[in-house]
């Protein structure tokens, strides 16, 4: 209830600062007035979306109402609290007059259904391939041009289904990369609900292995469950563990982590990048870990590791909350350094929530060993 009173709230700041200003007359208001009802009641469903038991034939396009309206509803209210700034700007330098207070508060809502628009089909075309190279100290000849390919945070659930990653698989397979890495946050729901969706996830084969690490929404989702139906399905779940791959004597580690929240979940799934190369030894030349979010880096810079691949930020996904990542996170998107090791953050092969990527397009990186 305190959500839903929030979001009612704000849907009438929306209505109060543009509806008046927009000339529509009695009928034009009471239409928005309905329209911003609409929303409000709306968008607590899309939070929900992963949750939703109503009837079949009812729950799917009820899902994708409230998810673009809460992504339309995300546009609209930042575009009129920056008009707002606009006007108080204006206002201060005696700049204010009755056609920008007309015309801009059309304006808002044409733009944030632009935006809504274009982000709409950001999110739902296939992620394109983003090629990073990754200079390495001391590569051994034999390891030079090694490749990963990494999907992260697709997000199979309430609007991603079995089509949508298939494709994301076709191109995958396509890269011929020598291993695949999946950071996490790969699914919303159940085995039970999801699992002929992820199906497709089967044919991903790389030579040395298709890798897994769980994200927290893996563990809304049950951890535990997801993490026995992807083993099935073929892939290597890496828990505080690795495996080495070796190329003409040179041998390469790839290790996994658990979610860097999972103990709050699980105590036995804490998080530990030391723990996920125990043993590994000295014959070891090239440390990769996979570690959903980047706050896992410093730890893994500690541990020896020379890369880290995650995921979890989704670059922001669209503005403005790309702008709020760095309160949580160390990096955004892209290769970062901490220390001695290499840091990459995809920003996301799919999306959560609303269909919406603007400023932060989905991406398949591959990932490529040079000499530094």
């Amino acid at each position: 209830m305190p959500f839903l009173a929030l979001v009612l709230v704000l849907h009438f700041y929306i209505g109060i600062r543009l509806l008046p200003a927009m000339g529509l007359g009695v009928l034009g208001v009471a239409v928005g007035v309905l329209l911003l009802i609409v929303s409000a009641l709306l968008v607590p469903l899309g939070l929900g979306a992963p949750g939703m038991r109503w009837r079949r034939r009812w729950a799917e396009p009820l899902t994708w109402a409230a998810l673009i309206a809460m992504g339309y509803f995300s546009s609209l209210l930042v575009l009129t609290f920056l008009r707002d700034l606009l006007l108080l700007g204006m206002k201060l330098f005696n700049a204010m007059t009755p056609l920008l207070v007309h015309d801009s508060a059309v304006a808002v809502p044409l733009a944030a259904l632009a935006v809504t628009l274009v982000g709409f089909v950001n999110a739902r075309r296939v992620a394109r391939v983003v090629k990073v190279d990754v200079p390495i100290a001391n590569l051994p000849p034999s390891l030079e041009g090694y490749k990963i390919a990494q999907i992260s945070d697709i997000h199979v659930g309430p609007t991603i289904k079995r089509a949508y990653l298939n494709a994301i698989v076709n191109r995958v397979n396509a890269l011929k990369a020598d291993s695949i890495a999946i950071t996490g946050d790969l699914v919303d729901g159940s085995v039970r609900r999801l699992a002929p969706h992820t199906e497709p996830l089967r044919r991903l084969a790389a030579r040395d292995g298709v890798f897994f690490v769980t994200g927290n929404h893996e563990y809304y989702s049950g951890a535990e469950e997801w993490i026995v139906e992807l083993r099935r399905l073929g892939l290597t779940v890496l828990m505080n563990e690795h495996v080495v791959r070796k190329r003409s004597g040179a041998a390469l580690m790839i290790a996994g982590v658990a979610d860097y929240t999972a103990h709050n979940f699980n105590p036995a799934h804490r998080s530990d990048p030391h723990a996920a190369a125990a043993g590994a030894g000295d014959e070891v030349q090239v440390r990769i870990l996979l570690a959903h979010q980047p706050r896992s880096a410093e730890a893994a810079a500690q541990a020896g590791y020379h890369l880290q691949l995650s995921g979890h930020t989704h670059g922001g996904q669209f503005f403005p909350w790309n702008l709020f990542v760095p309160l949580q996170q160390p990096f955004v998107a892209g290769l970062n350094r901490v220390r001695d090791m290499w840091v990459y953050i995809s920003r996301g092969t799919g999306y959560w929530g609303p269909p919406k990527r603007f400023g932060a397009p989905s991406e398949i990186t591959l990932l490529r060993l040079v000499p530094a």
